[in-house]
């Protein structure tokens, strides 16, 4: 996804979706909810959601004491909860019990640390999408600066049985 795009308001977009609207799309709850709100979605395109990065996470206590830094596993966990969001969104789904599960992660890459006291910006797209198969281009940034990307292939499914 291009800056540029990134930046652009698109056709149909929505937004912005508090966090009552992203746990309606999501299942995700504490400590595992890392996506704030939603700034922007333009349907069966791309999003743009922020995690608001404070001291109170509970991953800072041991990682790493004296030099609080968010694991990139988990800024790769935002961005694909928000293009979670972009796909049940999208899909019409809310509401459904559909869940969204990872199948593959690929060219991970972590640019700059994520510290506390900081927006993180998650911007994701639609690479590819069929019914229950998506994959996604994602970016997670700090203002302007790239902080991590990666892309990857999710499966929308119901939940497994009991």
């Amino acid at each position: 996804m291009t800056d540029e795009v990134a930046g652009a308001a698109g056709e149909g977009a929505i937004g912005p979706l508090d966090i009552r609207r992203v746990m309606a799309a999501i299942p995700h709850r504490y400590p595992m909810l890392l996506v704030d709100r939603v700034e922007t979605l333009v349907p069966n395109e791309r999003i743009s959601a922020i995690k608001a990065v404070t001291i109170n996470e509970p991953f800072f206590a041991g990682h790493f004491p004296g030099r609080p830094i968010m694991p990139g596993v988990l800024i790769v966990e935002a961005l694909a909860q928000a293009a979670g969001v972009l796909a049940v969104e999208s899909l019409g789904l809310a509401g459904t019990g559909k869940l969204v599960y990872f199948m593959s992660i690929d060219e991970v890459k972590f640019r700059t640390p994520v510290e506390p006291g900081v927006l993180l910006r998650l911007d994701a797209a639609f690479v590819q999408k069929r019914a229950s198969v998506c994959k996604f281009e994602g970016k997670a940034y700090l203002g302007d600066k790239l902080a991590a990307q990666a892309n990857f292939t999710a499966m929308i499914a119901d939940p497994p049985k009991d």
